[in-house]
């Protein structure tokens, strides 16, 4: 009797669990993102285009996740260390409803551009089926990398890789 409710648990968990596959469109490594218009949560609205010319790291999180919330300390202090000028870093929250993603943004005193995804758009562009998701774009668009999870990013190790993924000139990474 255990054993059976046992696999019928298991098998259920199996059929039931969300696919970690590719999202509906997702773009992935090596290919460049399309245009796309953000709802700005803490400034205006803007598209997605016009970060190019810069490198961009992409975060996407919710409000309800709790890695998100984790990590976003790192991340601000990326943001506002001074080899920001190197690259930019934005937001994407995929709450449904911004009064949640905003009164997140309060709770972590987040200050960098963060906007909200609309009718799953980014979400699924960005391949966003866990979370939190961070994306590391070159400065013509196309994605570098993918990293699931929550991260340092302010660590030696996170660092090391956005000097390797963006090119960042030997002389400037000694800053870092």
């Amino acid at each position: 009797m255990m054993r059976s409710i046992f696999f019928s648990v298991v098998l259920g968990f199996f059929v039931c669990a969300p696919s970690f596959g590719a999202t509906v469109g997702e773009v992935e490594i090596g290919q460049t993102l399309r245009e796309a218009t953000m709802q700005g949560l803490n400034g205006p609205p803007r598209r997605l285009s016009s970060f190019r010319g810069k490198p961009l790291i992409i975060n996407v999180w919710a409000s309800w996740c709790g890695p998100c919330r984790q990590e976003m300390g790192s991340l601000e202090r990326l943001a506002w260390r001074d080899e920001g000028r190197y690259f930019q870093l934005i937001g994407i929250s995929t709450d449904d409803y911004p009064d949640r993603a905003k009164a997140f943004l309060r709770q972590t005193n987040a200050t960098f551009n963060h906007y909200i995804d609309s009718a799953l758009q980014l979400e699924n562009m960005l391949g966003a089926n866990r979370l939190p998701l961070t994306i590391l774009v070159d400065a013509q668009g196309r994605v570098l990398g993918k990293h699931y999870g929550a991260k340092e990013w302010d660590s030696p190790e996170a660092l090391a890789l956005v000097r390797k993924l963006f090119r960042i000139p030997p002389d400037a990474a000694t800053k870092f």
